[in-house]
């Protein structure tokens, strides 16, 4: 059975992007859009969706006291991610102590997002298959977000994802991916991959860099 979907974004070209990669998903139904705080949450009523994937920004109420709202309502559970360009600490911190299943920053790849789906599933199949009493390993197992098919997204090694780490543990102040792929032995772009995920993951935070001609770029540390 595909896994109900409920797109919350205030941008309506946003929404119908995430839309689209769902529906490129056989497993997953996209059952509508939102794009207010108030709005997620009729739809939520009404749809009964499995799955909603909400933006923090929103203009009237915000993701975060929609995520709370949610998790309060005695209705049928609905698991959340957040899909999102809120990247301050203290918010996804909020956001996990709401029980946000997982937390996916703009901007993203088409890649990444899918990548993030796939682990959801993982995440949703293991639980599914575990029976109605849980062993402590199966306890700690859901707690950590860890499913046995899945770890890290598909074409990231634990071992450079290591590398990549410590280069921003070594580092003073905000690293860019180009500083961080020197440091680890890797091309900037394999550097940024995995720099992206740490920030999804919540364990890096990135925030505009200026340099020459003062053009942006991205400066990355840990959180």
């Amino acid at each position: 059975m595909s896994v109900r979907t409920l797109v919350v974004d205030d941008d309506f070209a946003v929404a119908a992007i995430h839309r689209g990669f769902l529906e490129a998903m056989p497993e997953f139904t996209v059952v509508g859009e939102a794009h207010g705080g108030g709005e997620a949450l009729r739809a939520v009523e009404s749809l009964r969706p499995d799955l909603v994937l909400l933006d923090i920004h929103l203009p009237d109420i915000s993701g975060l006291e929609v995520l709370a709202r949610l998790r309060a309502r005695s209705g049928p559970p609905v698991d959340v991610i957040a899909v999102t360009a809120a990247r301050e600490r203290e918010t996804v911190r909020q956001a996990m102590s709401r029980g946000v299943d997982h937390y996916l920053v703009k901007p993203f790849t088409r890649t990444a997002f899918l990548d993030r789906m796939r682990q959801y599933l993982a995440r949703r199949t293991e639980v599914q298959r575990l029976g109605r009493w849980l062993d402590q390993d199966e306890v700690d197992q859901l707690l950590q977000h860890r499913p046995t098919t899945v770890g890290l997204p598909k074409g990231l090694s634990a071992v450079t994802l290591r590398l990549v780490t410590e280069a921003l543990r070594d580092g003073v102040g905000d690293l860019s991916a180009q500083e961080v792929g020197e440091r680890a032995g890797l091309s900037r772009v394999s550097a940024r991959r995995y720099l992206e995920h740490l920030v999804a993951i919540g364990k890096a935070e990135v925030q505009p860099r200026y340099g020459m001609a003062n053009r942006p770029a991205h400066g990355y540390r840990l959180t």
